[in-house]
């Protein structure tokens, strides 16, 4: 329930403290004295999207508060924990609107953002304006609101949904992927048979590549390496070596040991020499090929690099490439398979929607039944006993919310076709199928604040007691607020505020007055007569209020 309001420099306010009770609460006032202006600024704490410009001219800023009481088990609790924000007996929303147009809002003092405002909102005022902004003349939100008053839970139809479009879409994205790979099927079947037949391996065309060098020098690093050999071999430098050490020991007693560092040396020389021998020989036998050899190892070199050139790789990635298109042909092969089990998960997933949808269907079919049954209740009260309100469901386009369509129709009179409920009804029906509408579909919403801006418009005489008097028993045990030009609703208020609007040194401000007994006759017959109060108008209010009955 909202207990209090304190607005501070907003539009033609300057500062203003109301005090709300329970049961039905009017405000009335002339045209223009600011009523929509209490709405606004409510709306503004509440994190609605209103106005832009709220800020009263000449302030730095302008500052709503509202404060709630809450009942333990009110749904606002869910949202405070699911915030991380303290949760009690009371709540209290803070905003401020700078001149420059930045807005910060506040929950029991901490702060947070319009989105946490908006959620709080959902469950502490219900609104029906002028403009409607609920949507309850909108046949796009129609299904919405059904759902609500079922009190529908979506999600399972809606993660089959998910799941059925992600099952289209995996089996749409493997046929696009089989097209394209059955179109290169010949290109693909060609490159890796001739990969194949290949079979290169990563490093294979550097390698290939130093022995084709090497053997393009064979012939003639193979003569110098011969002469080299002749040269260390037993007719060479191994022969005059062998030579000079016979003939140094022959003589090396006779010198005492002098020769000694010089045949140790001859013998290290020797075993050089042959280590010598041992390498030329090896290398030689190295370079040693046949005739043709090097003509097939410039084949298979120049046939990978022509291959890495048609497919435009590395030489040393052409084996990765063939192992790719292995893969695509794999996969086109076994295209039919895949696809057949694609298209059984999209079968699975299209019976699990259609079942969840055709549940929701049947429930929203009930629910249409016992809302259509809740309007004929609704409406005797208003006398629109003869009228007729019915909850019509189409078949639509499939969706995540289901294939329905639905369309609140009303009839005025009896015999007469059945239309839209903005296009058959007068503004008066309007007003009273929109006020039982209203009940019907926040009826079990405990703790609500609901707001009737000039629900009453376009009614009056019994009509408008009938609506007044359909106001007063919806706030029993409960809170509703009307704004309303209407004294057959004014008089049945258990508690009334005159909104008005004066100028101060030359600046307009607006003020709420609550109203005495004696003051409110004063206004009830004003509504009645106009600016001119006669004793018969305030003797009309007077019977006005003396036959509301007393709760």
């Amino acid at each position: 329930m909202l207990v209090s309001l304190d607005i501070r420099d907003v539009l033609i306010i300057d500062h203003l403290e109301l005090t709300f009770q329970p049961g039905l609460n009017v405000l009335t006032g002339e045209t223009g004295a600011g009523k929509s202006i209490l709405l606004d600024s409510l709306g503004f704490v509440l994190g609605w999207r209103g106005r832009a410009e709220l800020v009263r001219q000449g302030a730095a800023q302008g500052e709503v508060i509202a404060e709630f009481v809450l009942a333990p088990d009110h749904p606002a609790h869910a949202i405070l924990a699911e915030a991380g924000l303290p949760s009690g007996d009371t709540l209290l929303l803070r905003r401020v609107n700078t001149r420059d147009g930045r807005k910060t809002g506040w929950v029991n003092d901490r702060r947070v953002s319009g989105e946490v405002l908006r959620a709080l909102s959902e469950t502490l005022v219900e609104l029906h304006g002028q403009q409607d902004d609920r949507g309850l003349l909108n046949p796009r939100v129609h299904r919405d609101l059904l759902d609500a008053f079922a009190g529908l839970d979506l999600g399972p139809l809606r993660a089959a949904w998910s799941a059925l479009a992600k099952a289209r879409k995996a089996q749409t994205q493997a046929e696009s992927q089989m097209q394209s790979v059955q179109a290169e099927e010949e290109f693909l079947r060609h490159a890796v048979a001739e990969l194949d037949v290949l079979a290169p391996e990563p490093g294979e065309e550097a390698q290939l590549d130093a022995q084709r060098r090497l053997m393009q020098q064979a012939e003639k690093v193979c003569a110098d390496i011969a002469r080299a050999a002749t040269a260390l071999s037993d007719d060479g430098a191994e022969r005059l070596v062998g030579d000079a050490t016979r003939w140094l020991e022959d003589v090396a007693d006779a010198v005492e040991g002098r020769l000694d560092p010089a045949l140790d040396a001859l013998s290290r020389a020797m075993d050089a020499l042959g280590e010598a021998q041992m390498t030329v020989a090896a290398c030689m036998d190295a370079l040693e090929f046949h005739p043709g050899a090097l003509e097939q190892l410039e084949d298979r070199l120049f046939a990978i690099r022509g291959l890495a050139r048609k497919h435009g790789v590395l030489p040393d990635d052409l084996s990765g490439f063939a192992d790719d298109l292995r893969a695509r042909l794999d996969r086109l092969d076994n295209s039919a398979r895949d696809m057949a089990s694609l298209a059984q998960a999209v079968s699975d997933a299209q019976s699990a929607y259609d079942s969840a949808a055709a549940t929701v269907s049947d429930a929203r079919a009930q629910s249409a039944a016992r809302l259509d049954a809740e309007m004929a209740g609704e409406l005797a009260p208003l006398k629109m006993e003869r009228a007729q309100f019915s909850t019509a469901i189409t078949r639509s386009d499939a969706g995540p919310e289901g294939w329905d369509a639905v369309t609140f129709e009303v009839a005025t009179n009896p015999g007469a076709p059945k239309g839209a409920l903005s296009k058959i009804a007068s503004g008066g029906e309007l007003s009273r199928f929109l006020l039982a509408l209203k009940v019907c579909l926040t009826r079990g919403q405990p703790g609500m604040t609901m707001i009737f801006d000039e629900i009453d418009r376009g009614v009056g005489g019994a009509t408008a007691n009938a609506v007044g008097r359909r106001l007063r028993a919806l706030a029993e045990g409960a809170q509703v607020l009307v704004v309303t030009h209407s004294p057959q609703v004014a008089a049945l208020g258990a508690h009334h505020w005159r909104v008005e609007k004066s100028v101060t040194d030359g600046q307009t401000l607006s003020r709420v007055v609550p109203l005495s007994a004696e003051a409110r006759v004063q206004e009830i017959a004003r509504m009645l007569s106009g600016d001119k109060v006669t004793d018969a108008a305030r003797a009309a209010a007077e019977d006005l209020l003396s036959a509301v009955p007393q709760s």
